[in-house]
């Protein structure tokens, strides 16, 4: 924590300096539940955090290995559908984007036209020109996400598919590395964004995740305009224009 020096954590924790300095260099320890509170209560962490303590210090034993893929049920997939006035999306371990509906494609980008190593909303972030564009607070949105991937890989320290992820980001993206070295974490829940879409401007929406009973790992994120304002014209122009039979196909860079 800022400010405090490892005597005084391991004070406010009640153990000794030896002790909490083999806990921050990864050092097996047989450390109790009670002492990881009591370092969360020390460092001030949030419910977010004291996860992420608790998942990195009693790590899974799973051997490293394929993780299987990712599949939406059928009935979410309706769902996603036939939902038409928000953009609607998918997401699952790492943030691959399992599946979207029609106005989440013009809204982000038509992900599942990309190949499938390509379909991740971390991708996206850091690669496509077109969403640092879209966001108008574009490192406040991209750190979260980094934050989101440093949560998953405290609960999946063996991916593979992640290890693959974090260094092809970290190699071609200066920020992703400067920002993943900072072990901050994130939860994706809920919360207002602003965005500057190229074809309707200005909009500020709601952002509502939702966790799938059947996959912890699965989230359904929706976005919506408050009643009435400019950004819900805008969501309904861009949903009635782009769903015009005789509208012409969106440039790449309109997505």
């Amino acid at each position: 924590m800022p400010g405090l020096r490892r005597e005084e954590v391991a004070q406010l924790a009640g153990v000794s300096v030896d002790y909490y300095v083999r806990l921050e260099r990864g050092r097996r320890v047989n450390v109790s539940e009670s002492v990881l509170d009591a370092l969360a209560r020390a460092l001030c962490l949030s419910e977010t955090e004291r996860a992420h303590l608790l998942a990195i210090a009693r790590p899974s034993r799973k051997r490293p290995g394929p993780v299987p893929p990712q599949r939406v049920r059928p009935g979410l997939r309706r769902v996603l559908d036939s939902v038409t006035d928000l953009p609607a999306i998918v997401l699952g371990r790492r943030l691959d984007v399992l599946a979207t509906n029609h106005l989440a494609r013009v809204f982000y980008a038509d992900f599942e036209a990309l190949p499938r190593l390509e379909r991740n909303m971390a991708r996206f972030m850091f690669f496509d020109d077109i969403a640092r564009e879209l966001y108008v607070d574009w490192p406040a949105a991209a750190r979260s996400i980094v934050g989101s991937l440093r949560l998953y890989a405290g609960r999946h320290p063996t991916d593979p598919q992640l290890a693959e992820l974090v260094g092809d980001l970290s190699i071609r993206d200066s920020d992703f590395r400067r920002w993943w070295a900072d072990h901050e974490v994130h939860t994706r829940s809920y919360g207002t964004k602003r965005y500057h879409h190229p074809v309707v401007g200005d909009l500020t929406l709601a952002c509502e995740v939702f966790t799938t009973t059947d996959d912890p790992e699965q989230t359904l994120g929706l976005h919506a305009a408050e009643a009435g304002s400019p950004s819900e014209q805008a969501l309904h122009l861009l949903a009635s224009w782009t769903a015009a039979p005789t509208a012409p196909a969106l440039p790449r860079d309109a997505h």
